[in-house]
């Protein structure tokens, strides 16, 4: 028995019991208990998980919010121990089936001692984790804000990614002089939306700032709300600030930013620019990595808000960049319905002219119409006039018209509203458009350049070397101005460059100030036009052959009259005479043959061109020398195909005696261009010192013993303009540069039929040469000597040759070898021309020359493959640039013949 029991109780299993007995039997006889208390606490942790559950749930509702990462830990464990109670309560029948003598023993001691152990530790953590959810009062927290916050924008920009690129390289790179960037350009041309893509580039890629604040300016700056704008992102709630100062509130965003790599973006500034200083931005901190980036419409308002160098325009979009924002805002479902008329579409998006703004009005307005009918009506009404097509007066033109209205004087709007009389897309030489001002009276004793100047800063002109050019935009805003909106002041009828072959019907003129029909072929003109306020008649370019002499004499207060381009016009009607208030007279390029005397009633006469009329053969005595008022006089090529008719009373002759001494009279005269015919002409210019510093271009023909020498030229310090024909120049040469001064606004030099001339060393004392053109110089062995060069370089210090050169044609120089022994630069040259010059075997070339330009170099085939060039460098990169000459396109301004 005794050994039966001792088996019964081994070493393995008395160790166990004897625990048991010890004061662990709970664990066996409490196991129900504890199964039972287990469930109860776990629903009430459950219970508390939910409430805490739905507390965050409902805060992070709310914008930058989030849980907490203390209650985030806290669910994830909760999930735990659901878990693990779920795996005993599986286990729970087996358990309670090994119990017995009701329930204070158990049929596998071990087992049920350790299940009812796991069951017990179990209850006390989800007590403990109740516990801490009871406990727990912060179960939420506001999100920190990234350094920029993202905006809403239209779509992906179009056409404009280089800027975005360029931009975004500007405010990153850590180079000096990158503190200040300035985004300029035309309304509705797009700046906003590309400074909100720079913004939502900080959302988006990896970069160091701290912090990235937005706002807007506008044209009446609210200096308060900018700083309310920068306050919010740095931390100042409105509140905080609601009894501090305007210098209070500046210390503390000086005293927070001073801190931080910020950037700041300031949309829309006006002409006014925005002291930061006082505003509170630490301006010290742009040296650091900081950044200030800014749009507006106006070039000016850059360099006072000091982005001298980083500074970026704007431009309209291309013809393909056009097409594909206007496609995305029409959308494919409008336009497939149009697939049977593929032009439609696209001619629609072209009468918009690249402007972003325009591209989403129109096509937003199209977005609904499938019937090419009405595409069709909608690009007539649009070509007509932009004001009466759907949303373009409320959305275009009225956003560009804050431009206009945000010029500080009459004069600059009257100015603008001008340019608008000239054809779409009119390259307007910029002295005409100032002698047009100065004869409507704009201008009082201004040059025009300021305001010329203050326009092109202000986007609402587009500069382009001697003229501008107004956006067809802003030229239908001009017209919407002047004629609905200041109708009773202006009123314009302007029908340019529109293929007219009749003038309006007389009841159009009526009442109108301004009447522009430029460019058409319009034959003859209305019987009798009254209208008592027109001033500007402009009629350039058209078929006019005839004029009657009572079309004038009901528009007593013109002040502007050009008839220049009427190349079948040759006679003036008496009747001008009636024009008494005429300041401007334009007769260039017709085929006037004579000045009727009559004209010296036009006693107001400030402006005469009779430039290019080459049939000019009379001007009465004592005429020229009536207008006591003549301010410019343009007479260059004047009579220059017929022998002048030598009569008495003639002032058109070889000598020009007598047309000197009445130019001479004209005390108010600044401006003369002039051809001067033979030695003795030349002489009498000579004899008055006066004109010689007025005069702007000059023509000579026909001089075998030329009185006019460099010292002479260089005494006509508004030269511009030189053209030397027929003429004997064996004199010139550069023996006086010491008394030489150079001629710094001569920029265009013409030799045509020039014998005993071996070079033109001379025009090295023309720095500013910008075109040069020889004809028929047989003589000519180069154009640059060498040795006399080395003489002027030695008198005159470091020579810069052709540095401004843009256009060079020779023709018919049979003897001429060489431009110039070395390669030069040429860094602004755009056309070489050569034809007819055998010797000429090599250019003044390197592979440095016209570096990063494409130049076209025009000449005979047989010459271009005959030429030689500096080294195989050369000859690669010119290469591309040979262009047959036959398509050569003179302009007929380049000869005087």
């Amino acid at each position: 028995m005794g050994g039966i029991i001792s088996t019964f109780f081994s070493a393995d299993t008395i160790r166990p019991i004897l625990f048991y007995v010890g004061g662990q039997a709970k664990y066996i006889w409490g196991l129900i208990g504890n199964l039972d208390d287990l469930q109860t606490e776990k629903e009430n942790l459950i219970a508390k998980k939910l409430d805490l559950l739905n507390k965050v749930r409902l805060a992070e509702q709310q914008p930058r919010n989030r849980r907490t990462p203390t209650v985030e830990l806290w669910f994830r464990r909760v999930e735990e121990i659901e878990t693990k109670v779920e795996r005993l309560q599986q286990e729970r029948d087996q358990e309670i089936d090994r119990l017995c003598l009701g329930g204070f023993c158990s049929k596998d001691l071990i087992s049920s001692y350790d299940f009812g152990k796991k069951v017990e530790k179990l209850k006390e953590e989800v007590i403990k984790l109740w516990e801490k959810g009871e406990a727990m009062k912060e179960v939420y927290e506001g999100v920190p804000e990234g350094a920029a916050v993202a905006m809403a924008v239209d779509r992906t920009i179009v056409g404009q990614e280089s800027i975005l690129d360029q931009v975004w390289r500007c405010i990153t790179e850590q180079k000096k002089n990158n503190g200040i960037i300035g985004l300029y350009g035309m309304g509705g041309i797009g700046k906003t939306t590309l400074l909100k893509q720079v913004n939502n580039k900080f959302c988006s890629e990896e970069h160091d700032f701290d912090v990235v604040i937005w706002s807007v300016v506008s044209r009446e700056p609210n200096l308060m709300q900018i700083q309310e704008d920068i306050g919010k992102r740095i931390g100042f709630s409105k509140n905080s600030w609601q009894d501090k100062s305007f210098e209070e509130r500046a210390s503390d965003i000086t005293n927070t930013l001073k801190h931080k790599k910020f950037v700041l973006l300031l949309d829309d500034i006006w002409e006014s620019e925005i002291d930061l200083t006082k505003l509170g931005v630490p301006l010290q901190t742009l040296d650091s990595g900081s950044r200030i980036v800014f749009t507006t419409r106006f070039e000016g308002t850059c360099s006072k808000m000091g982005a001298h160098k980083n500074r970026y325009k704007v431009f309209c979009l291309g013809d393909d960049d056009a097409w594909k924002l206007f496609e995305g805002v029409v959308g494919r479902y409008v336009l497939d319905k149009l697939s049977d008329f593929p032009t439609l579409a696209k001619d629609m998006a072209r009468q918009c002219h690249g402007l972003p703004l325009a591209l989403k009005t129109v096509g937003n307005a199209m977005a609904s119409k499938v019937y090419p009918e009405e595409w069709k009506e909608a690009i007539e009404i649009l070509s007509a006039s932009a004001s009466k097509f759907e949303g373009m007066e409320k959305k275009v033109l009225s956003s560009l018209k804050f431009s206009y209205d945000s010029l500080p004087k009459d004069e600059l709007r009257s100015c603008l509203l001008y340019c608008c009389l000239f054809p779409e897309d009119y390259e307007i030489e910029k002295t005409d458009l100032m002698e047009y001002w100065k004869s409507e009276g704009f201008l009082d004793s201004s040059s025009g350049w300021g305001v010329l100047g203050a326009l092109v800063r202000a986007c609402l002109l587009e500069e382009g070397g001697d003229h501008v050019k107004m956006h067809d935009m802003i030229r239908d805003m001009a017209l919407w101005i002047a004629n609905e909106i200041e109708e009773e002041e202006e009123n314009f009828l302007v029908r340019a460059g529109v293929g007219l072959t009749e003038a309006p019907k007389i009841e159009e003129w009526e009442g109108v100030k301004r009447i522009s029909l430029i460019d058409n072929e319009i034959r003859s003109l209305p019987e009798i036009p009254t209208c008592p306020r027109l001033q500007t008649l402009l009629l350039e370019y058209n078929c006019i052959k005839e004029i009657t002499d009572i079309f004038f004499q009901s528009l007593p207060s013109l002040r502007v009259l050009n008839l220049s381009g009427n190349d079948s016009l040759t006679e003036l009607p008496v009747g001008i005479s009636s024009l008494v208030s005429l300041h401007h007279l334009d007769l260039s390029w017709t085929e006037v043959r004579g000045l009727p005397q009559e004209l010296k009633a036009l006693v107001n006469l400030r402006y005469l061109n009779l430039e290019y009329t080459y049939e000019m053969r009379k001007i009465p005595q004592q005429l020229i020398s009536s207008f006591l008022k003549l301010q410019v006089l343009r007479m260059l090529c004047c009579g220059q195909s017929h022998q002048p008719i030598v009569e008495e009373g003639n002032v058109l002759s070889d000598d020009a005696e007598s047309l000197m001494k009445e130019i001479h009279c004209l005390e108010q005269l600044n401006l003369i261009t002039l051809s001067l015919h033979g030695s003795r002409g030349v002489e009498n210019f000579l004899k008055f010192p006066k004109l010689q510093n007025i005069t702007q271009a000059l023509h000579i023909k026909d001089c075998n013993s030329l009185p006019l020498n460099l010292l002479h030229l260089a005494n006509m310090e508004h030269l511009e303009e030189l053209d030397i024909e027929d003429s004997n120049l064996e004199d010139w040469n550069v023996d006086c540069a010491g008394e030489v001064q150079k001629m710094r606004k001569l920029h265009s030099v013409a030799i045509r039929n020039c014998s005993n001339v071996k070079d033109l060393t001379w025009l090295v004392f023309v720095p500013n040469l910008k075109w040069l053109q020889i004809f028929h110089c047989d003589d000519m062995e180069e154009i640059i000597s060498v040795e006399k060069l080395s003489e002027v370089s030695e008198m005159m210090g470091g020579l810069n040759l052709f540095a401004k050169l843009e256009l060079l044609i020779i023709k018919n120089a049979s003897n001429l070898e060489r431009i110039y022994r070395d390669p030069l630069p040429f860094p602004q040259l755009e056309t070489i021309s050569i034809s007819l010059c055998p010797k000429l075997k090599k250019l003044p070339l390197n592979s440095s020359s016209a570096k990063g330009r494409k130049i076209a170099i025009y000449g005979e085939r047989k010459w271009w493959e005959e030429l030689q060039w500096e080294d195989q460098a050369t000859q690669n990169a010119f290469s591309p640039c040979f262009l047959p000459l036959r398509i050569m396109k003179y302009n007929k301004e380049q000869e005087c013949e």
